[in-house]
């Protein structure tokens, strides 16, 4: 897990793992088990409320692997340092990235210039 070896690096992270918006999309950043590891390392790790739902976790087992639920998007996007996803960001959540942030997920960047320019307005840093 990539992302995982990024937390690595910077101790004491706030982790956002939002529920994933693109159409047909059920999988999920983090498994509990990586939030396990993500905490028991120092960082602190929020989970959307039911973003694991589609990939068969539910929010009781992120929370015994140490995460907190947050059920506003909104906040879990504001107060994160390091943003993962599975896929690339919608136009919503690009609206939500600012400065100072981290975002890793998958991106192709060379098909969508708008996706592109949304994440180069938002000052993020898109991995």
């Amino acid at each position: 897990m990539p992302g995982i070896l990024l937390a690595r690096i910077i101790p004491d992270m706030r982790i956002a793992v939002p529920r994933e918006i693109k159409n047909r999309e059920y999988r999920v950043a983090l498994t509990p088990a990586g939030v396990r590891e993500l905490t028991s390392a120092g960082h602190e790790v929020d989970v959307e409320r039911s973003a694991g739902e589609g990939a068969g976790y539910l929010d009781a087992d992120y929370v015994a692997a140490g995460a907190s639920i947050n059920p506003d998007v909104d906040a879990l996007f504001a107060n994160a340092e390091l943003i993962v996803k599975v896929k690339e960001p919608q136009p919503e959540e690009c609206r939500r990235l600012h400065s100072g942030q981290a975002l890793f997920t998958y991106l192709h960047l060379a098909a969508d210039r708008d996706q592109a320019q949304n994440l180069m307005a938002s000052g993020v840093t898109a991995i």
